[in-house]
């Protein structure tokens, strides 16, 4: 009788650790924090601050993204670049959350968007997602976005930006393919050398291969934060199924290059969020 006392007592306090984990990721997945990097550089002539946003997942803060736009419009940036995966690709995906978001912004900055792995996938496999993707794309367009499907675009006479679209093998879970530079010259053209490079590549994975590329600034998400934070061990598990990855989230920098992982703003499949609130990444290049 003890032993089995002792038993329903550890299941009842399972369940009740259980129950308050998922509180606080429901409570942590609303909770906004705006995050500030500051990077020195003699390229640019003017400092010039930017606002990431990346994994939104169609998720609102408030009505229709209310407290998001208000803590961007807070920090005044001069530009925002998205890095992808601003909604969820289904075959009748909900594209009203990320364009009502998005169109809001565009009438107060600029805005540049990259594709993440979800944009990619509904232009991929359009056997399952007819033209979601061109009405998306066509609508951005219309609204003033800058969009950099493999392709470059000046922001200023002295910053460039460039998305590239990954092809699937590089979004594979367990054995994801290996990017090179000759790849990314390759699909959107050779680095800005002369200018501040930035390149909105999704998946940060691949700094190695960016930086070589040519990228001063490497902007990434894709890992979510690896959904569970961990003192000293950092993120647990990504979306590829890779564990205790270093790169799940913050900013890693190697010989003068400087790559930023967000931890994005909402959750997909696995909607769980614990030490590790969505982020605002805010950038903050100043004149060396």
């Amino acid at each position: 009788m003890r032993k089995k006392n002792m038993w329903l007592a550890a299941g009842v306090l399972s369940a009740a650790a259980g129950a308050g984990c998922l509180l606080r990721s429901q409570y942590e997945r609303e909770q906004l924090s705006v995050e500030r990097t500051e990077i020195l550089t003699e390229k640019i002539t003017r400092d010039c601050r930017m606002v990431f946003l990346s994994d939104l997942h169609d998720h609102e803060f408030g009505d229709h993204n209310e407290r998001l736009i208000e803590a961007i419009d807070g920090v005044k940036p001069d530009v925002v670049l998205i890095g992808g995966d601003m909604m969820v690709s289904r075959e009748s995906a909900d594209l009203r959350v990320s364009l009502a978001l998005v169109g809001e912004l565009t009438k107060r900055y600029p805005v540049y968007y990259g594709n993440g792995n979800h944009e990619t996938r509904m232009n991929w496999e359009r056997k399952n997602f007819g033209l979601q993707y061109d009405i998306y794309v066509r609508k951005l367009k219309n609204m003033g976005v800058v969009f950099l499907s493999d392709r470059t675009e000046d922001f200023r006479d002295d910053i460039a930006v460039t998305g590239i679209d990954l092809a699937v093998r590089y979004y594979k879970k367990f054995h994801p393919g290996h990017l090179r530079p000759e790849e990314i010259e390759r699909l959107a053209g050779p680095a800005k050398r002369e200018k501040f490079q930035i390149l909105l590549c999704h998946s940060p994975l691949f700094f190695d291969a960016c930086r070589k590329w040519g990228a001063d600034l490497t902007l990434s998400g894709h890992f979510h934060g690896g959904t569970i934070r961990l003192p000293y061990l950092g993120g647990v598990m990504t979306p590829q199924f890779q564990f205790f990855l270093p790169w799940c989230a913050g900013t890693f920098e190697e010989n003068g290059k400087t790559m930023i992982v967000s931890r994005g703003l909402g959750t997909h499949s696995i909607n769980i969020r614990l030490n590790n609130k969505p982020q605002l990444v805010v950038v903050d290049l100043k004149k060396k």
